[in-house]
C-alpha cells in the first residue's frame, strides 16, 4: 500500500528525521510505501529516517505514469525543456546547504567531494539546456536519387529507467535522469537505498522548476529486493533503453537482462584508472594530483587512481613529493594520513584483504598502515603499496577504496603495457612537460578518457564520458550523450 502527501511543488527544507519516512516521486506526487527500510548514517551509524521501498505494483504505477507523460512530453519545444532546467540549475544553487547536508550524511562525502560532484552537476544543467536546440535538429542530407529528397529527424524513444549509484549521486543521478528528459523521453529513476533523501532532493528540485507530472519518477528498494524490482523494470515492455552507472559486476547482469529482452544500454562501470609519470614530468603536480586521485572520497570513484606507473629515473624523488602531498592534503601526522570515512564497513573490510593478501605475497606497504583501526568500522586510512604482482588480488582487482599501488618502469612502452593490462578501460592520466610525447603514450591507452598533466578523476558535461572494455559503453554529456537518447527515422519524398 501507497499514501500520497501532496502535489506537485516539493518541500526544500531538512525535513527529514529518524520519525520520518523518504517518499517516492511519482506522477508529480510525493507517495509514502507501507513496505520501508532503515537508512543509517555511515560514520556514527545512527537511524537517519527510513525509506520508502518499491514492489512491483509502484514500479508498474510509476511507468504507467510515465506513459502518459510523454504524450506530451515528447512534443514539447526544445525552450520548453531549456527553460525548465535552467531553472532547476538556480534551484540547485538556493537548495546548496539542504543539498550538502544529505550527501554527507548519507555518504559520509566530505565536503570537498561534494563541492566538487555539486559543481559538476549544476554545470550539466546549464550545458544540456544549452545544448537541446542543437541536439534535436533534424537533417536534411543531399541523397542520390535525382528529384528526391530525404529528412532525417531525431526521435525520442518513450519512457528511460536510469540506475544510479550513491557515491556521487548529483551528477551521477542528474545525467541518469536529464539527458534523456532533454531528448524528449520520461525518466524512471531508480536511486540507490544509501542516499535516498540525496535522490528525493533531486526529483524535488526538477518538480519545483517546473517539469511535468510524471516526466521523472523516482523509486528506491531494499537492497534484498535489487534483483526482482529491477527485472520488473527492465521486463516491462514500456522501457526502451537503459542507463546504469555502477559496479562491473552489477553492470554485466543489468546488461544481461537488457539483452534478454532486447533493450539498449548505456553503461559506465568500474575502472582501475593508471597515471603515468614520466621522467621529465613536473614532480609536485603529478605527486598532487595522484594523490587527489586515488584519495578524494576515499577512493570511491570509479575513476580514482588505483596505479601510479613511475619512470625510475623519478621514482625516489615521486615517493618524496607523494609522501608529502598525501600528509598535506588528507591531514593526519607525518607518514599516516587522517582517517577516510567510506560509506560502510564493507569497502573497508574489502580493502584490508586485498592489502593482506598482497603482503603476504611480497608486496610492500610504504605508506600507511594496514593493521590500524579506526574508531569507526567505516572509516581507513590511505594506504601506498609497492611491489604489487600479477599474482596478487589487488593487481588486477578495483579496490574502491583508500589504496593505491606505485609501480616502477624503465620506458614508456613498459608504463604503456602494465597501463593496460587490466579489464577496465575507463581514465587514465599522464604527467609529462613533452605535449607531443604524451600524445603518443595517449592513443596507446585502452581507455575511454586521458588526462595529461591532471589527476583521473575527470567528469566534464561538454566532453563525451564513458569507457572501453569491462568499464562499460555508450558515452554519456555533450552532444554524443544526448544522441544516445534519439533514435532516428528516416523520411523519403519525391520532388
Amino acid at each position: 500500500m501507497t499514501s500520497v502527501l501532496h502535489g506537485n511543488a516539493g518541500g526544500d527544507e531538512r525535513r527529514f528525521d529518524s520519525s520520518s519516512c523518504i517518499p517516492f516521486w511519482i506522477d508529480g506526487k510525493e507517495v509514502i510505501s507501507t513496505l520501508q527500510f532503515e537508512v543509517f548514517s555511515p560514520g556514527d551509524q545512527r537511524l537517519l529516517y527510513r525509506c520508502s521501498s518499491a514492489t512491483e505494483q509502484d514500479v508498474s504505477n510509476a511507468i504507467s505514469s510515465a506513459e502518459k507523460a510523454f504524450k506530451s512530453w515528447s512534443r514539447t519545444k526544445p525552450n520548453v525543456r531549456r527553460d525548465i532546467f535552467l531553472r532547476a540549475a538556480e534551484e540547485m544553487l538556493r537548495r546548496r546547504d539542504e543539498l550538502r547536508h544529505w550527501t554527507v550524511s548519507e555518504t559520509g562525502a566530505p565536503d570537498s567531494f561534494f563541492e566538487f560532484q555539486y559543481n559538476a552537476a549544476y554545470k550539466a544543467c546549464k550545458s544540456v539546456a544549452g545544448l537541446i536546440q542543437v541536439a534535436t535538429s533534424s537533417v536534411m542530407p543531399v541523397v542520390d536519387e535525382e528529384g528526391s529528397s530525404a529528412i532525417i529527424s531525431k526521435e525520442p524513444l518513450g519512457v528511460v529507467l536510469g540506475i544510479s549509484p550513491w557515491n556521487a549521486p548529483y551528477v551521477l543521478g542528474l545525467r541518469a535522469c536529464l539527458q534523456p528528459l532533454a531528448m524528449g523521453n520520461v525518466v524512471i529513476l531508480k536511486g540507490a537505498e544509501a542516499s535516498p533523501a540525496t535522490y528525493w532532493a533531486l526529483s524535488s528540485i526538477l518538480h519545483v522548476a517546473g517539469l511535468p507530472a510524471g516526466c521523472l519518477n523516482t523509486l528506491y528498494h531494499r537492497q534484498s529486493d535489487a534483483a526482482d524490482i529491477t527485472r520488473a523494470l527492465i521486463a516491462h515492455p514500456a522501457i526502451r533503453k537503459i542507463n546504469f552507472t555502477g559496479s562491473t559486476a552489477v553492470g554485466s547482469i543489468v546488461a544481461s537482462l537488457a539483452g534478454h529482452y532486447l533493450k539498449p544500454a548505456v553503461l559506465e562501470l568500474g575502472g582501475k584508472a593508471p597515471a603515468i609519470v614520466c621522467e621529465d614530468a613536473d614532480i609536485l603536480n603529478a605527486a598532487q594530483q595522484c594523490a587527489l586521485g586515488a584519495f578524494l572520497h576515499a577512493g570511491q570513484i570509479c575513476m580514482s587512481t588505483e596505479r601510479i606507473i613511475v619512470h625510475s629515473q623519478v621514482a625516489d624523488a615521486f615517493r618524496t613529493a607523494f609522501r608529502v602531498a598525501i600528509d598535506q592534503t588528507f591531514g593526519g601526522k607525518e607518514g599516516t594520513a587522517a582517517a577516510l570515512q567510506l560509506v560502510s564497513g564493507i569497502p573497508v573490510e574489502k580493502n584490508r584483504k586485498l592489502l593482506d593478501d598482497a603482503v603476504s605475497k611480497g608486496a610492500e606497504i610504504v605508506y600507511g598502515d594496514i593493521n590500524g583501526r579506526e574508531a569507526s568500522t567505516s572509516q581507513k586510512r590511505p594506504v601506498v603499496v609497492e611491489k604489487v604482482t600479477p599474482g596478487m588480488d589487488l593487481y588486477y582487482t578495483e579496490s574502491f577504496g583508500p589504496t593505491v599501488s606505485v609501480y616502477t618502469v624503465a620506458s614508456d612502452d613498459e608504463a604503456i603495457k602494465l597501463a593496460n593490462d587490466t579489464e577496465y578501460g575507463l581514465s587514465a592520466a599522464i604527467f609529462t612537460e613533452d605535449l607531443r610525447r604524451a600524445l603518443r603514450i595517449a592513443r596507446q591507452l585502452q581507455s575511454g578518457a586521458v588526462h595529461i598533466n591532471s589527476m583521473t578523476v575527470q567528469d566534464d558535461a561538454s566532453l563525451p564520458h564513458g569507457g572501453v572494455k569491462s568499464s562499460g559503453f555508450g558515452r554519456f554529456n555533450c552532444v554524443q550523450g544526448l544522441d544516445e537518447w534519439t533514435q532516428t527515422k528516416t523520411i523519403t519524398w519525391k520532388d
